[in-house]
């Protein structure tokens, strides 16, 4: 039995590794391609705060910090302070600036491959066949309500014959809100039943909420890396679908903050290390995305400075940028606060 201290240091635990791991990887982009394109580091840091340990290594000073909630880098140029050094920031041209800045994002990408690709190789996955039975039907749904069950094959639909689960799904997906009468195979038993396809709002497709039969399958190391590309390309592609709906307003704004993430975090955990490390995946994904808006203040925001500059062929005042980054920073906070406002009532922290 998890007892509430159990529970509590397990969320604790989880949510160090999450958003440490992530903000780490972030930052270690940002230090990657700063050397790569010659900019002066003088400092990486795992944690913030007062620090444990360090050691200068060159001209970078690598220190361990006593919280381990990410890390920072310190680039010559970066604070809009006046640096003579030729490797500063403000020193490389417009591609290696960008390139620099994108980094922490495109790690933030590279993560979830990497992640996935463990997660596969252990674990193996589920492999969605393409027979038109049905592998699982969600309760309360038209499907479910129409007396289906997993392991029934649809052999035809209002008399025309099904012979795969795409087949199936077109048909289902072009007839929200009309009725259906399947010719349904279950066991040596045949018999015909009507369900109506529900409208998704968001999809604009008929649904009745069933899913596909899945094989599982053990891939090798290097099939995993491929499989784990695909999960990860799709993942994104989900995400910035979500995105778009919600600055279009066909979706509601949903964003959990700091404190949901923690406690998804916490519950992935009790289930075990690989729920963990998928979740981790999927927030890593979220966080370069965000991370790339064109909002000032996010590396998506200093991207468009540097756009605007090299349109401009000069470069912008450093009082614009810090007021930009100001007003950036104002709204990061305000969608932090809102976004913990809501996971406090979401949760009943109290």
């Amino acid at each position: 039995m998890i007892t509430f201290f159990d529970a509590t240091l397990t969320t604790v635990l989880a949510a160090i590794f999450v958003f440490g791991l992530l903000i780490f990887v972030h930052e270690l982009g940002h230090f990657v391609f700063a050397k790569l394109t010659g900019m002066r580091v003088d400092e990486f840091a795992i944690g913030f705060g007062p620090k444990i340990i360090g050691y200068q290594y060159g001209e970078t000073f690598y220190s361990l910090r006593i919280f381990p909630l990410g890390g920072y880098n310190k680039i010559a140029g970066m604070d809009l302070e006046e640096d003579d050094d030729e490797r500063a920031f403000g020193r490389k041209p417009l591609w290696a600036r960008a390139l620099m800045i994108f980094g922490g994002a495109l790690m933030n990408f590279i993560l979830p491959v990497i992640l996935f690709a463990m997660i596969f190789s252990i674990r193996g996955f589920d492999v969605p066949t393409d027979e038109s039975i049905i592998g699982q039907v969600i309760t309360g749904r038209p499907a479910a309500q129409a007396g289906l069950q997993a392991g029934d094959r649809i052999t035809a639909i209002d008399e025309q014959p099904v012979n795969t689960w795409a087949e199936m799904v077109r048909t289902i997906n072009s007839n929200p809100g009309h009725q259906l009468v399947l010719l349904v195979q279950r066991n040596s038993e045949t018999f015909k039943t009507i369900v109506t396809p529900e409208l998704d709002p968001n999809l604009q497709r008929g649904l009745i909420g069933v899913g596909p039969l899945l094989l599982h399958t053990e891939p090798t190391l290097l099939a995993s890396v491929g499989y784990a590309f695909t999960q990860t390309a799709l993942i994104l592609k989900e995400m910035v679908m979500g995105i778009a709906h919600m600055i279009t307003g066909t979706a509601s704004f949903d964003v959990a903050g700091p404190l949901g993430v923690a406690q998804m975090a916490g519950q992935a955990a009790q289930i075990g290390i690989m729920r963990l490390l998928e979740l981790t995946a999927i927030v890593s994904l979220n966080l370069g995305l965000i991370n790339l808006l064109p909002l000032p203040a996010l590396d998506g925001g200093h991207i468009v400075i540097l756009i605007l500059e090299g349109i401009r062929k000069k470069p912008i005042s450093k009082s614009a940028i810090y007021t930009i980054q100001m007003i950036g920073f104002a709204l990061i906070l305000a969608l932090v606060v809102t976004s913990t406002y809501k996971d406090i009532l979401r949760f009943k922290f109290f």
